[in-house]
Parts: C-alpha cells; sequence; structure tokens
C-alpha cells in the first residue's frame, strides 16, 4: 500500500530527484519508504548503459545496466515514488512569501519540456557525466564492449589477455600501471601524447611494452577486437582495449543555481551530499567521475538520509508555528 502523504507546505513534492540512475533512484527509494511526496525526472541514457554487463555491485554483479534501472525503478514506484520522463529547462529558486513559516525554505520552480511546472521543497541533482572518447575510428562501437575504462567494473572479465591501453589522457600511464594488476601482457599505445623518459622506465620495470606510433584504427571482426593498427600500418593484437576518457559533467543546471564546482568542475558538496546553494543535494558522477554504480547509490542514499532529517526538522517548525498561531488566536476570543 502506498502511503498517504501529508503536506505541510504549497508545494506538489517534497523532493525532486533530478537524474534516473543508480543514486538518483537510491534516493527515492529512500525518501519515499520515508513517506516523503518524492518525483523522479529523468531524460537521458545511463552512463553505463552499453555495457553488456555491471560489476563490483554486491548481490547485483553480472546485471546489465539497464536491468538495474528497471529494478530500482519499479522498486521506488512500490513505496510511492512518482516518474516524469521529461527535461529539466530551467530552477527557479521560489521567493518566500508572506504566509510562509520564518527560516522555511521557499523551494523551487522547475520548468520542464512541454511547458510543465513541478513545484518542489528540496532538489537532488543526479544528472551524471558523459564520456567523450579519442577520435579514433571503432573505439565507440566497441565502448562497453571490449573498449574500456575502469578495470574494477571489467577487468576481471578480460584477466590475464592481451590489453592494450591507449595513452589519449593525461592519467593514461597511470591506468595502464592499475590495469597491470590484471595482466601481465600489456602494451601501451602513447599516441599523439609522447611520454617522459622517467614514464618509459616505470613502464618497462612493470612488464609493460609500449609501441611508438599513431593510432589509425581499431580492427575488429565479428563481436570482437582483434587489434589496433597503427598509421605506419603496423598491426598491434589484444584482446581489450582501455581508455580514459574526457569525462564532461552534466553541470548545466547546478551552474544555473550557482554551486560551486572544483578546479575540474565537479559539484562540491558535504558528507552529507549537500552542495552550496542551500537546498540542493548532488550525488553520483556529478560530484564523483569515478564513482561506480554503488557508490552513486550510496550518495543517494546519504543524500536521502541527511535531508529527510532536514525536512522533519522544517516540518517541526511549521507545526511549532501553526500551533502557536492557532493558541493565540483562542486565547484573543
Amino acid at each position: 500500500m502506498v502511503p498517504v502523504i501529508e503536506s505541510r507546505t504549497r508545494h506538489e513534492y517534497d523532493v525532486t530527484v533530478i537524474g534516473g540512475g543508480p543514486g538518483g533512484l537510491s534516493a527515492a527509494l529512500v525518501l519515499a519508504r520515508s513517506c516523503r511526496a518524492v518525483t523522479v525526472i529523468n531524460s537521458g541514457v545511463p552512463r553505463n548503459s552499453p555495457s553488456p554487463h555491471m560489476h563490483a555491485y554486491l548481490t547485483r554483479d553480472g546485471m546489465t545496466p539497464d536491468a538495474l534501472i528497471e529494478t530500482g525503478r519499479a522498486e521506488a514506484a512500490q513505496h510511492g515514488a512518482r516518474f516524469l520522463d521529461a527535461h529539466v529547462q530551467d530552477i527557479e529558486p521560489l521567493t518566500a512569501r508572506s504566509d510562509d513559516v520564518p527560516g522555511v525554505h521557499p523551494g523551487f520552480a522547475l520548468h520542464l519540456d512541454g511547458g510543465v511546472t513541478v513545484t518542489t521543497r528540496r532538489v537532488i541533482l543526479a544528472t551524471g557525466l558523459r564520456d567523450e572518447l579519442p577520435d579514433i575510428p571503432g573505439l565507440r562501437q566497441r565502448w562497453g564492449k571490449d573498449v574500456l575504462f575502469c578495470p574494477y567494473c571489467h577487468g576481471y572479465e578480460v584477466r590475464d589477455r592481451q590489453l592494450a591501453v591507449l595513452g589519449t589522457h593525461t592519467s593514461s600511464v597511470d591506468q595502464a600501471l592499475l590495469v597491470r594488476q590484471w595482466s601481465k601482457d600489456i602494451i601501451y599505445l602513447p599516441h599523439a601524447d609522447p611520454i617522459t623518459d622517467e614514464q618509459h622506465r616505470t613502464l618497462r620495470a612493470r612488464g609493460i611494452h609500449v609501441a611508438d606510433g599513431l593510432v589509425k584504427r581499431l580492427v575488429a571482426e565479428g563481436d570482437r577486437v582483434q587489434g589496433i593498427e597503427l598509421d605506419d600500418g603496423t598491426s598491434v593484437p589484444c584482446d581489450a582495449v582501455f581508455v580514459f576518457p574526457h569525462m564532461v559533467p552534466n553541470d548545466g543546471l547546478p551552474e544555473r543555481l550557482g554551486c560551486e564546482r572544483n578546479a575540474q568542475g565537479w559539484v562540491v558538496t558535504e558528507p552529507s551530499q549537500k552542495t552550496t546553494r542551500d537546498g540542493v543535494y548532488a550525488v553520483g558522477n556529478l560530484v564523483d567521475p569515478r564513482a561506480q554504480a554503488i557508490v552513486a547509490a550510496g550518495h543517494g542514499a546519504t543524500a536521502a538520509f541527511h535531508l529527510n532529517h532536514e525536512l522533519v526538522d522544517e516540518d517541526t517548525a511549521i507545526d511549532l508555528h501553526r500551533h502557536a498561531t492557532h493558541t493565540s488566536a483562542n486565547a484573543d476570543r
């Protein structure tokens, strides 16, 4: 049975979650189970959707990312969460009205496509990031399958295989050293970013071979990567390729709200996931680009716990104000 939600304010929802990935869904589940009026607004495809499997998620290892989302939506909906498939075009902080209780946050108006407006007391941003891959033919088509980023997510499935690491990012050498934990057969391709003598010595000390030359394309046959072709025609065989993408936060909304971001562009939060903008929380890859699905889900639960306590304090202030007003009115009769 879905609980009846008692409304103390003029808002349609206690909390609106923007983004329907693991972080947003986890927050929605906790809030719905806290008998809060919560809605999830989602318009995108999960970052890990291209991958056929998701790993390192306790009790869900090997599940497809889409199945996790489908299950999460069903669980949150079962407890009363609502879902809107829409795009948030803008967020407008509301102005306190004369009849609002002093000290209570006035909330926000969310303007969606189609001319729909939603009002909410609090907002959780779970809009994630997008991966921009190097412009190398064949990479995008195999992304999430045997063109990989995170060895904690997919390293075990390609352990002890021939692995290539593309040097297309400032962190690519570190990525190669990390991937070495899963296989002794690693080749590093600096591509257009030559490595230093010190980096070369470090890679060599770990048994990682270096193949100089520009990468021309990824070679795949059927449904498998076969290798990498260099600009001079050299073929480098491999079973999987690791690449460090350029990660770009989907930060249009936090930017409009004035949420503080760090030097790399990620939203700054307290341990509670609260941002520097009052009434706004942020979770998942919008905060930490390397957060796995299970970490994002933890962010969502953390935000929901703290946010619900915040709303309980606010509800108490509202009830105290109403009680005092009612008592005063009766005394004047």
